[in-house]
Protein backbone atom coordinates (compact mmCIF):
# COMPACT_ATOMS: atom_id res chain seq x y z
CA UNK A 1 0.00 0.00 0.00
CA UNK A 2 1.12 3.30 -0.46
CA UNK A 3 0.44 5.64 2.14
CA UNK A 4 0.39 9.77 0.93
CA UNK A 5 0.85 12.20 3.62
CA UNK A 6 -0.85 15.56 3.10
CA UNK A 7 -0.22 18.14 6.17
CA UNK A 8 -1.47 21.23 4.54
CA UNK A 9 -4.47 19.97 2.58
CA UNK A 10 -6.70 22.04 0.51
CA UNK A 11 -9.27 22.93 -1.81
CA UNK A 12 -8.22 23.23 -5.51
CA UNK A 13 -9.85 25.72 -7.23
CA UNK A 14 -8.89 26.32 -11.53
CA UNK A 15 -9.74 28.89 -13.39
CA UNK A 16 -9.51 28.45 -17.16
CA UNK A 17 -9.37 32.01 -18.76
CA UNK A 18 -8.07 32.86 -22.09
CA UNK A 19 -5.82 35.56 -20.42
CA UNK A 20 -5.44 37.81 -17.42
CA UNK A 21 -6.26 41.31 -17.02
CA UNK A 22 -4.36 42.41 -13.85
CA UNK A 23 -5.52 45.02 -12.11
CA UNK A 24 -9.15 44.68 -14.26
CA UNK A 25 -12.20 42.04 -15.00
CA UNK A 26 -11.60 39.01 -15.87
CA UNK A 27 -14.34 36.37 -17.00
CA UNK A 28 -13.05 32.84 -16.32
CA UNK A 29 -14.24 30.25 -18.53
CA UNK A 30 -13.95 26.93 -16.71
CA UNK A 31 -14.38 26.60 -13.33
CA UNK A 32 -13.10 23.18 -11.37
CA UNK A 33 -13.00 22.38 -7.82
CA UNK A 34 -11.37 19.58 -5.95
CA UNK A 35 -9.65 18.15 -2.80
CA UNK A 36 -6.19 18.87 -3.58
CA UNK A 37 -2.85 18.97 -2.00
CA UNK A 38 0.28 17.48 -2.98
CA UNK A 39 -0.01 14.04 -1.77
CA UNK A 40 -3.50 13.77 -2.13
CA UNK A 41 -3.05 14.30 -6.44
CA UNK A 42 -0.17 11.48 -5.82
CA UNK A 43 -2.68 9.71 -4.58
CA UNK A 44 -5.53 9.84 -7.11
CA UNK A 45 -2.47 9.55 -10.01
CA UNK A 46 -1.21 5.99 -7.94
CA UNK A 47 -5.38 4.86 -7.33
CA UNK A 48 -5.97 5.36 -11.30
CA UNK A 49 -2.81 3.15 -11.90
CA UNK A 50 -4.35 0.32 -9.86
CA UNK A 51 -2.43 0.98 -6.85
CA UNK A 52 -3.69 -0.05 -3.26
CA UNK A 53 -3.63 3.55 -1.07
CA UNK A 54 -4.52 5.43 1.81
CA UNK A 55 -3.91 9.16 2.08
CA UNK A 56 -4.03 10.57 5.30
CA UNK A 57 -3.22 13.95 6.52
CA UNK A 58 -4.71 17.06 8.61
CA UNK A 59 -8.39 18.23 8.06
CA UNK A 60 -9.88 21.13 9.40
CA UNK A 61 -13.54 23.29 9.35
CA UNK A 62 -15.29 23.21 6.26
CA UNK A 63 -12.42 22.90 3.51
CA UNK A 64 -12.03 19.94 5.19
CA UNK A 65 -15.11 18.91 4.81
CA UNK A 66 -15.18 19.27 1.46
CA UNK A 67 -12.13 17.26 0.37
CA UNK A 68 -13.56 14.42 2.43
CA UNK A 69 -16.88 14.49 0.61
CA UNK A 70 -15.18 14.30 -2.68
CA UNK A 71 -12.73 11.56 -1.97
CA UNK A 72 -15.68 10.01 -0.96
CA UNK A 73 -17.62 10.19 -4.19
CA UNK A 74 -14.49 9.08 -6.10
CA UNK A 75 -13.49 6.10 -3.25
CA UNK A 76 -10.72 7.38 -3.04
CA UNK A 77 -9.52 6.07 0.47
CA UNK A 78 -8.53 8.19 3.39
CA UNK A 79 -8.11 8.72 7.09
CA UNK A 80 -7.41 12.42 7.79
CA UNK A 81 -6.94 13.94 11.50
CA UNK A 82 -9.57 16.56 12.79
CA UNK A 83 -7.89 20.00 13.49
CA UNK A 84 -9.57 23.00 15.01
CA UNK A 85 -8.47 24.93 11.73
CA UNK A 86 -9.99 25.37 8.37
CA UNK A 87 -7.60 23.82 5.95
CA UNK A 88 -6.27 26.19 3.27
CA UNK A 89 -7.89 26.92 -0.82
CA UNK A 90 -5.67 27.15 -3.24
CA UNK A 91 -6.17 28.89 -6.55
CA UNK A 92 -4.58 28.26 -10.25
CA UNK A 93 -5.23 30.66 -12.80
CA UNK A 94 -5.13 28.74 -16.84
CA UNK A 95 -4.56 30.45 -19.71
CA UNK A 96 -2.73 28.82 -22.58
CA UNK A 97 0.33 30.63 -22.25
CA UNK A 98 0.94 29.78 -18.78
CA UNK A 99 0.34 28.81 -15.46
CA UNK A 100 -0.23 30.90 -11.89
CA UNK A 101 -0.79 29.39 -8.80
CA UNK A 102 -2.05 31.25 -5.08
CA UNK A 103 -1.51 29.37 -1.98
CA UNK A 104 -2.96 30.05 1.52
CA UNK A 105 -0.43 29.50 4.01
CA UNK A 106 -3.12 26.78 5.81
CA UNK A 107 -4.57 26.65 9.55
CA UNK A 108 -2.21 26.97 12.67
CA UNK A 109 -1.66 23.43 13.92
CA UNK A 110 -1.37 22.91 18.06
CA UNK A 111 1.31 21.04 19.40
CA UNK A 112 -1.20 18.60 20.72
CA UNK A 113 -2.76 18.27 16.98
CA UNK A 114 0.88 17.61 15.79
CA UNK A 115 1.18 15.06 18.62
CA UNK A 116 -2.12 12.99 18.01
CA UNK A 117 -1.40 13.36 14.04
CA UNK A 118 2.05 10.95 14.78
CA UNK A 119 -0.06 8.57 16.33
CA UNK A 120 -2.31 8.16 13.81
CA UNK A 121 0.58 7.81 11.16
CA UNK A 122 2.19 5.34 13.05
CA UNK A 123 -0.60 3.27 13.14
CA UNK A 124 -1.53 3.53 9.56
CA UNK A 125 2.50 2.41 8.44
CA UNK A 126 1.46 -0.86 9.21
CA UNK A 127 0.29 -1.46 5.61
CA UNK A 128 2.53 0.81 3.81
CA UNK A 129 4.47 -0.51 1.50
CA UNK A 130 6.12 3.05 0.76
CA UNK A 131 5.29 6.15 2.32
CA UNK A 132 4.97 9.56 0.37
CA UNK A 133 5.71 13.13 2.24
CA UNK A 134 4.62 15.80 0.09
CA UNK A 135 3.65 19.26 0.00
CA UNK A 136 4.11 22.67 2.94
CA UNK A 137 3.40 22.86 6.42
CA UNK A 138 1.03 24.69 8.03
CA UNK A 139 2.23 26.88 10.75
CA UNK A 140 3.12 25.49 14.33
CA UNK A 141 3.88 22.24 12.96
CA UNK A 142 7.93 21.46 13.29
CA UNK A 143 10.29 22.45 10.80
CA UNK A 144 11.91 19.30 10.61
CA UNK A 145 7.97 17.34 10.74
CA UNK A 146 9.40 15.37 7.36
CA UNK A 147 12.63 14.15 9.38
CA UNK A 148 10.20 12.70 11.99
CA UNK A 149 8.23 11.43 9.81
CA UNK A 150 10.55 9.51 8.26
CA UNK A 151 12.49 8.32 11.08
CA UNK A 152 9.02 7.03 12.46
CA UNK A 153 8.65 5.09 9.14
CA UNK A 154 11.38 2.57 10.54
CA UNK A 155 13.46 1.46 7.12
CA UNK A 156 10.32 1.68 5.19
CA UNK A 157 11.09 3.53 1.86
CA UNK A 158 9.87 7.08 1.89
CA UNK A 159 9.67 9.50 -0.70
CA UNK A 160 10.09 13.43 -0.11
CA UNK A 161 9.05 15.79 -2.19
CA UNK A 162 8.71 19.62 -0.32
CA UNK A 163 10.91 22.64 -0.13
CA UNK A 164 12.73 25.00 2.32
CA UNK A 165 13.70 23.76 5.53
CA UNK A 166 11.12 20.60 5.18
CA UNK A 167 13.36 19.87 2.31
CA UNK A 168 16.67 20.79 3.73
CA UNK A 169 15.65 19.31 7.26
CA UNK A 170 14.04 15.95 5.89
CA UNK A 171 16.70 14.96 4.10
CA UNK A 172 19.19 14.52 7.09
CA UNK A 173 16.49 11.49 8.22
CA UNK A 174 16.97 9.27 4.74
CA UNK A 175 14.46 9.29 2.82
CA UNK A 176 14.89 6.84 -0.05
CA UNK A 177 14.00 9.11 -2.83
CA UNK A 178 14.34 13.15 -2.83
CA UNK A 179 12.71 14.69 -5.53
CA UNK A 180 12.65 18.94 -5.63
CA UNK A 181 12.23 20.67 -8.92
CA UNK A 182 14.93 23.02 -10.25
CA UNK A 183 14.07 25.31 -8.20
CA UNK A 184 13.66 23.60 -5.24
CA UNK A 185 17.33 21.95 -5.32
CA UNK A 186 18.86 25.41 -5.34
CA UNK A 187 17.33 27.15 -2.75
CA UNK A 188 18.05 24.06 -0.91
CA UNK A 189 21.61 23.92 -2.19
CA UNK A 190 22.56 26.75 -3.58
CA UNK A 191 23.70 24.69 -6.93
CA UNK A 192 22.61 23.30 -10.40
CA UNK A 193 20.94 19.75 -11.07
CA UNK A 194 23.72 17.17 -10.99
CA UNK A 195 25.44 18.86 -7.99
CA UNK A 196 22.98 20.01 -6.13
CA UNK A 197 21.49 16.46 -6.42
CA UNK A 198 24.60 14.73 -5.38
CA UNK A 199 24.73 17.43 -2.36
CA UNK A 200 21.74 16.10 -1.27
CA UNK A 201 22.40 12.56 -1.82
CA UNK A 202 25.74 13.51 0.78
CA UNK A 203 23.07 15.18 3.06
CA UNK A 204 21.76 11.94 3.72
CA UNK A 205 18.96 11.01 0.53
CA UNK A 206 19.27 7.67 -0.84
CA UNK A 207 18.37 8.68 -4.50
CA UNK A 208 17.13 12.54 -5.80
CA UNK A 209 15.32 12.85 -8.63
CA UNK A 210 15.06 16.25 -10.07
CA UNK A 211 12.14 17.84 -12.03
CA UNK A 212 13.69 19.79 -14.87
CA UNK A 213 9.82 20.65 -16.42
CA UNK A 214 10.29 20.30 -19.98
CA UNK A 215 13.47 18.87 -20.26
CA UNK A 216 12.26 15.81 -17.97
CA UNK A 217 13.77 14.44 -15.38
CA UNK A 218 17.31 13.90 -13.72
CA UNK A 219 17.99 10.95 -11.33
CA UNK A 220 21.10 10.34 -9.54
CA UNK A 221 21.44 7.38 -7.00
CA UNK A 222 23.39 4.55 -6.02
CA UNK A 223 23.51 2.88 -9.24
CA UNK A 224 24.04 5.68 -11.48
CA UNK A 225 22.56 9.03 -12.92
CA UNK A 226 20.44 9.57 -16.01
CA UNK A 227 18.47 12.38 -17.37
CA UNK A 228 14.86 11.37 -19.04
CA UNK A 229 13.51 13.06 -21.65
CA UNK A 230 9.70 13.58 -23.48
CA UNK A 231 9.84 13.95 -26.86
CA UNK A 232 8.47 17.06 -27.54
CA UNK A 233 6.85 20.26 -24.38
CA UNK A 234 3.68 19.48 -23.55
CA UNK A 235 1.21 22.66 -23.60
CA UNK A 236 -1.33 22.77 -20.64
CA UNK A 237 -1.35 22.72 -16.74
CA UNK A 238 1.82 21.58 -14.74
CA UNK A 239 0.96 21.91 -11.36
CA UNK A 240 -0.19 18.21 -10.95
CA UNK A 241 2.77 17.21 -13.18
CA UNK A 242 5.58 16.79 -10.43
CA UNK A 243 2.43 14.70 -8.09
CA UNK A 244 2.18 12.59 -11.23
CA UNK A 245 5.80 11.73 -10.86
CA UNK A 246 5.89 11.03 -7.27
CA UNK A 247 3.47 8.56 -8.12
CA UNK A 248 4.86 6.45 -10.66
CA UNK A 249 8.23 6.75 -8.05
CA UNK A 250 6.12 5.00 -5.66
CA UNK A 251 4.65 2.33 -7.82
CA UNK A 252 8.03 1.62 -9.22
CA UNK A 253 9.44 1.15 -5.52
CA UNK A 254 7.07 -0.86 -4.64
CA UNK A 255 8.14 -3.60 -7.92
CA UNK A 256 11.41 -2.73 -7.67
CA UNK A 257 11.36 -1.05 -11.23
CA UNK A 258 15.25 -0.59 -12.46
CA UNK A 259 15.98 3.01 -12.32
CA UNK A 260 15.76 4.27 -16.09
CA UNK A 261 12.35 2.10 -16.43
CA UNK A 262 11.49 4.21 -13.66
CA UNK A 263 12.20 7.11 -14.97
CA UNK A 264 10.36 6.47 -17.98
CA UNK A 265 7.35 5.94 -16.80
CA UNK A 266 7.70 8.78 -14.74
CA UNK A 267 8.37 11.38 -17.41
CA UNK A 268 5.55 9.79 -19.88
CA UNK A 269 3.12 10.42 -16.82
CA UNK A 270 3.64 13.24 -15.69
CA UNK A 271 3.90 14.70 -19.31
CA UNK A 272 0.13 13.39 -19.41
CA UNK A 273 -0.42 14.94 -16.13
CA UNK A 274 -0.06 18.51 -18.06
CA UNK A 275 -2.56 17.19 -20.44
CA UNK A 276 -4.82 16.82 -17.81
CA UNK A 277 -6.50 20.25 -16.92
CA UNK A 278 -6.51 20.06 -13.00
CA UNK A 279 -4.06 18.73 -11.17
CA UNK A 280 -4.50 14.87 -9.59
CA UNK A 281 -5.43 13.56 -13.61
CA UNK A 282 -3.34 12.54 -16.15
CA UNK A 283 -4.44 12.08 -20.12
CA UNK A 284 -4.54 8.15 -20.13
CA UNK A 285 -4.31 8.39 -24.05
CA UNK A 286 -1.26 10.29 -24.05
CA UNK A 287 0.38 8.60 -20.98
CA UNK A 288 0.24 5.20 -23.65
CA UNK A 289 1.92 7.28 -26.87
CA UNK A 290 4.83 8.72 -24.57
CA UNK A 291 5.69 5.95 -23.04
CA UNK A 292 7.76 4.28 -25.70
CA UNK A 293 8.83 8.07 -26.96
CA UNK A 294 10.89 8.66 -23.54
CA UNK A 295 14.53 9.26 -24.15
CA UNK A 296 16.74 7.99 -21.47
CA UNK A 297 20.45 9.39 -21.39
CA UNK A 298 23.50 7.38 -18.84
CA UNK A 299 25.63 10.81 -17.14
CA UNK A 300 28.78 10.08 -15.85
CA UNK A 301 28.53 9.31 -12.36
CA UNK A 302 28.98 12.04 -9.32
CA UNK A 303 31.18 10.62 -6.64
Amino acid sequence: MILTVTLNLAWDVTYEVPSVTWGGSNRVGAVRERAGGKGVNVARVAAALGEDVLAIGLAGGVTGDLVRADLDAVGLPHAFRPVQGTSRRTLTVVTPEETTVFNETGPEISLGEWEAFQEHYRERLRRAEVIVLSGSLPPGVPRDAYATLTALAAGRPVILDADGDALSLGVSAGPAVVKPNADELRRATGRGPVPGARALRNAGANAVLVSLGHEGLLAVTPDGAWQARPPAPMAGNPTGAGDAAVAATARALISSTPWPSLLRDAVALSAAAVRAPVAGDFDAAAYARLLPEIAIEGLPCPS
